[in-house]
């Protein structure tokens, strides 16, 4: 199911990131600001458990989360989601997939992965700052998949409509949670509006 994050502070907060003359430092602020505030939403529905504790006053039964979180990064613009999300949750673990896309192609291919041992029994948030044609987030779930994991969600900034139907049509029980839901795509693969090269403008590499 998709989900699209519309909030003000989220969208004043994008709206920074897509302008073209936002520095490297202003746009890693606003994408951990963000990811922060999604953080909220994506983690609503994590399940919990009842414990017992000892407040100053009584004994108390309340909820802690049931079950590890474990947040799968598809490199390298995927790291730039992490930090603003795993400031919310303090017992995050985390995951690393690398995936490329051929310029010509636009296929994804892997040339990394290393996950956490108790991935199988986690909820898995898979991020990426975009959402473009779907390819390499199809893979990243397949390849989470593989490891047994079957509580996957699927979390970006900006997506467009093919690569979101693209991820729906191949994996129809993903959540898919989006700060915007964008035009489309251009003749390139990239997202129009978007926001440019998200890897290029996260780590200041053009």
């Amino acid at each position: 199911m998709l989900k699209v994050l519309e909030h003000p502070l989220i969208t004043h907060k994008l709206t920074q990131m897509r302008k073209k003359d936002t520095k490297t430092k202003d746009f890693r602020e606003n994408l951990d600001e963000i990811g922060g505030l999604m953080a909220y939403e994506i983690t609503r529905d994590i399940t919990t458990v009842d414990v017992t504790i000892e407040t100053p006053i009584c004994e108390y039964v309340t909820q802690e989360i049931a079950k590890d979180i474990i947040l799968v990064p598809i490199l390298r613009a995927g790291l730039g989601m992490v930090n603003g999300i795993a400031s919310l949750i303090p017992t995050v673990k985390i995951a690393h997939v690398g995936l490329y896309r051929d310029e010509e192609t636009l296929q994804p291919h892997v040339y990394f992965e290393k996950y956490p041992v108790t991935i199988a029994e986690s909820t898995a948030i898979i991020v990426d700052p975009m959402l473009a044609t779907g390819g390499s987030a199809i893979e990243a779930i397949n390849m989470v998949k593989k490891q047994g994991a079957t509580d996957i969600r699927l979390v970006c900034l900006v997506g467009a409509p093919e690569g979101v139907a693209a991820v729906e049509a191949a994996h129809p029980e993903v959540d898919i949670y989006l700060a915007s839901l964008d035009e489309k795509l251009n003749e390139h693969g990239y997202i129009v509006p978007g926001l440019g090269d998200a890897g290029d403008r996260i780590f200041g590499t053009k």
